[in-house]
């Protein structure tokens, strides 16, 4: 494997990072009353249902079985007629278009309910949190505006905080001198730098020097610039969280990989290599989009990439965990249930 890009394609093990928490451990699940939440939502109680969780945790199911449930209640006369519910993505990596099997849209799992910031970017283009939270705020005042229930769904931790959070990210401006400053230092300098400036619960920051860089470049601004309160963000979330043991998740991870390469993984990122779009830019969306580009660009073999990229991906789930725990620790209350449901 070449230098420089196999260094890219490690990182997939369980290694305990310095200042970085272990895996969380699992939470205990619960019993909701998902009409007693609608009708809640509806007397104003809280201001978003949102259900969030690790990948292959049932989520998606999860959400469209409740915006069915929505429209049950509305045909029934238990709430206000004409009344549906609405799906927000908060997934970072399915707002790209052509990018379809590697980020799991499973579009048909939806039906006929609404679902919206899926599609809305070009593949090869790096879309940002500050964008999300903007194009986020919009959908959510539309479905608002039109009487419907809106659903936030997703497995991105900091995109779920940005569109929860109640106030406005500042798009952060680079700092040459800082940057400067920071590259003299190694990684383990680094973290514990971003680690006195603010809890660690995104393990994505500290995969390489420059994510941790530009991580203490933000949380540096973020200190000497007071956030504001954004107008049409939701102050009241209610959070449901969909839960499956390691065990489970990791057999489902596996399942679901096999059957993407199945349906054509390889394909779909060849044809974005062959539209032009620069191998690097597709590393740089991590998981299948990586791996099955250093295949295709030859420093993996095929069961290499699929190793490496099945490692990944549990290792991801578990970063999702830990950062849904933080959420906890900072006082967010998650509901957590095992689908399927029956209610």
């Amino acid at each position: 494997m070449k230098k420089g890009l196999k260094d890219r394609a490690e990182g997939a093990g369980d290694e305990i990072r310095p200042g970085v928490p272990p895996p969380a451990q699992l939470p205990d699940a619960e019993d909701i009353d998902v009409t007693d939440v609608i009708k809640k939502y509806l007397a104003g109680e809280f201001d978003l249902i949102c259900i969030l969780g690790p990948t292959a945790s049932g989520k998606t199911k999860y959400a469209v079985k409740l915006c069915e449930t929505i429209r049950q209640l509305s045909v029934s006369g238990e709430i206000p007629e004409n009344i549906s519910g609405e799906i927000i993505s908060a997934d970072s990596r399915q707002v790209y278009r052509d990018m379809d099997i590697g980020t799991g849209k499973d579009l048909s799992e939806y039906g006929d309910i609404a679902c919206h910031l899926i599609d809305i970017a070009e593949a090869g283009t790096k879309y940002n949190i500050y964008e999300y939270q903007k194009d986020f705020e919009a959908a959510y005042k539309d479905i608002l505006d039109r009487g419907n229930i809106p659903v936030l769904c997703g497995g991105s931790g900091l995109y779920i905080e940005a569109a929860t959070c109640g106030y406005s990210l500042p798009d952060v401006p680079a700092n040459p001198e800082l940057r400067k400053k920071l590259e003299k230092e190694d990684m383990e300098s680094l973290i514990n730098r971003l680690a006195s400036l603010k809890p660690l619960h995104n393990n994505t920051d500290c995969d390489t020097k420059k994510r941790l860089i530009r991580a203490i470049e933000i949380a540096t601004y973020e200190a000497g610039h007071p956030v504001t309160r954004r107008p049409f963000l939701p102050k009241k979330t209610y959070f449901i969280g969909t839960l499956v043991s390691r065990e489970e998740r990791n057999t489902r991870i596996d399942q679901r990989l096999d059957a993407r390469l199945q349906e054509g993984l390889v394909d779909e990122v060849r044809r974005l290599l062959d539209r032009g779009i620069p191998a690097q830019d597709l590393i740089y969306y991590g998981l299948e989009y990586k791996f099955v580009t250093l295949y295709l660009t030859g420093v993996l073999q095929y069961d290499e990439m699929h190793g490496l990229l099945a490692i990944a991906i549990h290792q991801f789930a578990k970063r999702q965990m830990t950062w849904f725990r933080g959420m906890e620790r900072k006082g967010i209350v998650i509901h957590w249930v095992k689908p399927p449901l029956s209610w």
